[in-house]
């Protein structure tokens, strides 16, 4: 299995207000490709691996030949991590989830203010290049997690429903150092009704 780039489903300048098109343009473009590519010359020295799909690669990292390990590890993350990150913004978008997500939210946090405060603090609290993720346990019950570089919960055997990169290039051409700012931004693109159609693949 080749892995390949996928598109965004919007315009590079379709997050301006919040996202401007430079970074995305490198983010996507320069970033994410540079994993795909890396992650296919990693498979190249493993073919064994090549019938894996990304979800297997990750799900099952332990199982990838410790020769190429590593890069699956990095690489592999990296573009499952992103594919989920594309996904999960739009335009216009923002607001509060309803139904079952809002519910659990509640449940979990308080209330969604309190959701996003404990979210934020694991964004911006991430020391150095990671991500934040909200987590969804078979039963239901949410977790915020955070976790290094471009290890994500999947590789862990969890659900995650929601994901924010908190890798400098997501974010330094427009927000420079100040990550909660970009974190507090980032809330306006969020597609909830995606992330209620994760959290129901439970």
């Amino acid at each position: 299995m080749t892995h390949t780039l996928p598109a965004l489903p919007y315009a590079h300048d379709a997050l301006a207000a919040h996202i401007d098109a430079q970074t995305m343009q490198i983010h996507h473009g320069k970033h994410h490709q540079a994993y795909v590519n890396n992650l296919n010359a990693a498979i190249e020295k493993a073919p064994e691996l090549a019938s894996w799909s990304l979800d297997h690669l990750c799900r099952d990292i332990a199982k990838v030949p410790e020769s190429v390990r590593g890069a699956v590890r990095n690489n592999g993350g990296g573009h499952w991590n992103h594919s989920l990150f594309w996904s999960l913004m739009a335009p216009n978008s923002g607001g509060v989830p309803s139904g079952e997500l809002a519910s659990s939210i509640d449940r979990a946090f308080g209330d969604f203010s309190k959701f996003r405060d404990a979210f934020k603090a694991a964004a911006v609290g991430r020391f150095g290049s990671g991500w934040a993720w909200l987590v969804a346990a078979p039963d239901g019950t949410l977790t915020i997690e955070s976790t290094p570089n471009q290890d994500n919960p999947l590789m862990e055997g969890r659900h995650a429903i929601l994901g924010l990169d908190v890798w400098e290039h997501a974010y330094y051409l427009h927000y420079q150092n100040r990550r909660p700012d970009y974190v507090d931004a980032w809330w306006n693109l969020v597609q909830w009704s995606q992330v209620a159609a994760r959290y129901e693949q439970r």
